[in-house]
């Protein structure tokens, strides 16, 4: 206690941190003779370290601060709310902001999807649209359907229910056995597909997953707009279409997993609407309130609702802080902010260019593909653009953890360029970011990524 107390005294915080903060996907020993990065200010698209150096904020800290940083009218409602009521619980009991913003959220949301149900984030939501799905079939007398089909690569949450879709086989093998249920199919890379490949063939896919589990057992198939995991990876045309209608085909819900890609990361508020098709149960969080407070949520279509809605059945699930007024009273802040500035028209208007400046750096011979929408991009790595050859596993430590990240950070630009070992980079700034942020993310990569390709060479 002494120490600690003399370490605070001295503002040695990394010293603290390096002794007490037990920090998320994180190898500790990297940082035995080296500084932790420590954040310690946000203003607009960037972040200032505890030396007073700027990072243009590449990634909104991790795909969620899409309004970008320093909103003090966030931290406002959040004081106001506090004025009025501090916490009240959502278990059998309602207050304001939680209501006015499930009405928000449904009146933005496509079709009948009318049913918020509130969670402390993202994997919290998933979990609950898992649970939900199981549980919708078994009211309806279809107990047998419990198995989930996702994604290869794809990644759902870090919980057990939601580990089971999780398609990333390193998640998932240190904490087996896992909630049963679990089934994978090929993702939408079509970087990595054949020429003559056809391009509906990953949707179909599914459909022989369902008839091979046995449409009896599934109970839900669960997919992000465009798969964060792997980089990036945008459906095909039709794709969803095609889903949507395996799906009714066989009695299997459609979850879609928006924890990234709603709230304006691809121009809509839904990612669902950006490709044109209705699910049965979206799942959101992060930049539900721009991260400004922790929350997250299902939203579920009235049809999947019903069998809850009558007599003395109840969803027999729920969270302590789900709901929280004052993280309730942000988000209907922060979507105040996207519909004062038109944040979601401001990504329509602005891909456009962010991507061609992406495009530009295919004339290094280290970049295979870019690819994406909105603000959310990723830019594949390879050793040979004539083959596509990728690193092996030793090459994407050295070059990626060993190099790429740290120098990019070091040049004042935070993105991902080490997502579980693939050779990718991703950027997915605020919002709010505009033609002056794209070309300083244009000349760190095309500095870096030039330097990192002579470092392949040798």
């Amino acid at each position: 206690m002494a120490t600690t107390e003399h370490a605070i005294a001295q503002g040695n915080l990394q010293e603290l941190a390096k002794r007490h903060l037990w920090m998320h996907f994180t190898r500790h020993g990297g940082y035995s003779d080296h500084e932790i990065p420590l954040i310690v200010r946000g203003d607009g698209c960037y972040v200032y370290d505890e030396h007073g150096n700027r990072y243009l904020d590449g990634l909104s800290g991790l795909f969620c601060v899409n309004a970008g940083h320093g909103r003090t009218e966030l931290g406002e409602a959040a004081a106001r709310q506090v004025e009025e009521l501090d916490f009240y619980t959502l278990w059998s009991y309602a207050h304001p902001r939680a209501i006015e913003l499930a009405a928000r959220i449904a009146s933005l949301a496509p079709a009948d999807l009318n049913r918020v149900f509130f969670t402390s984030g993202g994997s919290e939501a998933v979990e609950s649209a898992l649970k939900l799905a199981r549980n919708y079939h078994r009211m309806r007398g279809n107990g047998q359907k419990h198995k989930v089909v996702a994604r290869e690569i794809a990644y759902h949450g870090t919980s057990l229910g939601a580990l089971s879709a999780t398609g990333i086989t390193e998640l998932r093998s240190q904490f087996e056995p896992l909630t049963p249920g679990g089934c994978h199919v090929p993702n939408t890379n079509a970087y990595r597909w054949p020429e003559d490949r056809h391009p509906l063939w990953a949707a179909t896919a599914i459909e022989e997953r369902i008839e091979f589990e046995g449409p009896e057992t599934v109970a839900a198939v669960i997919l992000e707009p465009v798969q964060n995991a792997g980089g990036c990876f945008v459906p095909p045309d039709g794709y969803f279409e095609r889903v949507r209608e395996i799906c009714d085909r066989h009695d299997v819900l459609l979850i879609s997993d928006e924890v990234i890609c709603a709230w304006g990361r691809l121009g809509h508020y839904f990612g669902c609407d950006r490709f044109g098709y209705v699910p049965d149960i979206i799942t959101v969080a992060k930049a539900l309130t721009s991260a400004y407070a922790p929350m997250g949520a299902l939203i579920a279509s009235d049809r999947v609702a019903e069998p809850f809605m009558e007599g003395d059945a109840s969803f027999a699930h729920g969270f302590t802080f789900a709901g929280h007024p004052v993280a309730s009273a942000i988000a209907m802040a922060n979507l105040d902010v996207f519909e004062r500035e038109d944040l979601c028209g401001h990504v329509l208007a602005k891909e456009g260019e962010l991507r061609q400046m992406l495009e530009t750096l295919h004339e290094l011979p280290i970049v295979g593909d870019v690819r994406g929408a909105g603000y959310f991009h990723a830019i594949e790595l390879v050793k040979d653009k004539e083959t596509k050859e990728s690193f092996d596993d030793g090459e994407a430590e050295g070059l990626l953890r060993g190099f790429l990240s740290g120098e990019l950070y070091r040049r004042g630009l935070i993105c991902r360029a080490d997502d579980r070992g693939d050779p990718v980079v991703q950027l997915a700034p605020p919002l709010i970011a505009d033609s002056e942020q794209f070309e300083e993310i244009h000349d760190v990569l095309h500095a870096v990524l030039s330097e990192a390709w002579e470092r392949v060479r040798r």
